[in-house]
């Protein structure tokens, strides 16, 4: 009963701050999936999908969702779009822009020990674990897969700072695999806030304002224009 209880309270949480495409165009040919990152300032229509749609004048199929995870073990809430894999929806992609593994480390154990969650997300050497697997999948489709960093903290502490080392980790194992596939592209977003900006972030110094995902998503359109 309290199982269903809890997959009950997520659905609801899913049907209130789930990301809705951004275009209902027939024949799109990008796709958004991940977490808040994305998800951010879809209901105002200046998510991060929002903005790359803008920018190249094109739709974008946004699926990401608030809170989503690789590691996800509610099945129905999951299977809507909770587990970051499972957001995934055939279609003609050439270009997948994708996020996550912060919920995964900041939600899954707190950014303390994280070492083998960490490893079951990417291992060291990159060749194993959940986001190599899902990129290897989606490069199967023929889809480019462009994987998006986090934002850091311009020198303003906030609830995830002690997160920092395992999410520099994190990004380096993810660039290090990309770097092994023309066809995946990590777009770091370490340089992005200055330092001293809160502009980039929301009030809680952890998700884009609109700015950010105006920057973001500038930076994604980028490397499909090129």
């Amino acid at each position: 009963m309290r199982k269903l209880f809890l997959q009950l309270t997520m659905l609801a949480f899913f049907l209130l701050g789930c990301t809705e495409p951004v275009s209902r165009d027939l024949n799109p040919r990008i796709l958004a999936m991940g977490d808040s990152l994305l998800a951010t300032h879809e209901m105002s229509g200046k998510s991060v999908s929002h903005a790359i749609e803008e920018f190249l004048g094109e739709p974008v199929i946004d699926r990401s969702v608030a809170g989503a995870r690789f590691f996800y073990a509610l099945p129905i809430s999951g299977a809507m779009g909770m587990n970051i894999s499972k957001q995934y929806r055939p279609g003609n992609w050439d270009w997948v822009v994708l996020n996550g593994g912060g919920n995964d480390l900041w939600l899954g154990c707190g950014c303390i020990l994280c070492n083998r969650k960490l490893n079951r997300l990417i291992a060291d050497d990159g060749e194993s674990g959940k986001i190599p697997a899902l990129i290897s999948d989606l490069r199967k489709t023929g889809a480019r897969v462009i994987f998006v960093g986090y934002l850091r903290s311009p020198g303003v502490n906030s609830l995830i700072e002690h997160c920092k080392d395992e999410g520099d980790e994190l990004e380096r194992r993810i660039n290090n695999f990309a770097n092994q596939d023309e066809g995946v592209y990590f777009l770091s977003l370490k340089d992005l806030v200055p330092n001293g900006d809160r502009s980039f972030h929301t009030v809680d110094m952890i998700h884009p304002s609109v700015r950010g995902s105006a920057a973001i998503g500038a930076r994604v359109a980028q490397i499909i224009q090129q």
